[in-house]
């Protein structure tokens, strides 16, 4: 399976975030499952693709020509698809990607999640976006999203394509 992930490239965030990430990236490449990642060498980003690449997994870069230009890509990449936007990224990482786990993130890593979430609504795809809420990272989220369906402006339930994850052992039954 390929698994895209959505989250931070930065670097100053909590270290339980990293110790979870690199978890993460082991165990998929230690299942078999290719990691699809925004191919930067930053932040969560790095991280998960380099424990995939040290247990012997492969790694998909879905890298922005900016990145590029800048310097910024992981050497972690085995295989580099490149784009030239934002959008054109979020599109590859869907595309390319069976399944989505979205790690802690800030504001690309939520735009990514909604675009997501919003196409599967409209029926555009089938893939369900993970929310791996570690430490309770995604909590004030799911609260908010369990508002707008109480206030009924989400269509259908929304767990039903946005699913959530306290564990590595709850990834691993979502991805079964």
């Amino acid at each position: 399976m390929k698994v895209s992930i959505f989250c931070s490239a930065n670097s100053n965030i909590d270290p339980d975030f990293f110790a979870e990430t690199e978890k993460l990236g082991t165990w998929l490449a230690q299942h078999g499952h290719e990691v699809v990642f925004g191919g930067c060498n930053l932040g969560l980003m790095e991280c998960v693709a380099r424990a995939a690449h040290d247990a012997g997994g492969r790694t998909i870069g879905i890298i922005p020509h900016i990145i590029e230009e800048n310097g910024k890509r992981s050497r972690y990449v085995d295989e580099a698809v490149f784009c030239d936007s934002l959008s054109e990224r979020k599109d590859l990482l869907l595309e390319r990607g069976d399944v989505i786990i979205a790690l802690p993130g800030g504001i690309g890593t939520l735009d990514e999640v909604f675009t997501v979430a919003a196409a599967y609504t409209i029926g555009y795809h089938r893939k369900p976006v993970i929310l791996y809420n570690m430490k309770g990272f995604w909590s004030s989220l799911i609260a908010m999203l369990d508002d707008l369906a109480s206030k009924g402006v989400i269509r259908g339930n929304w767990r039903d394509y946005i699913r959530i994850a306290n564990s590595l052992d709850e990834i691993t039954r979502h991805l079964s």
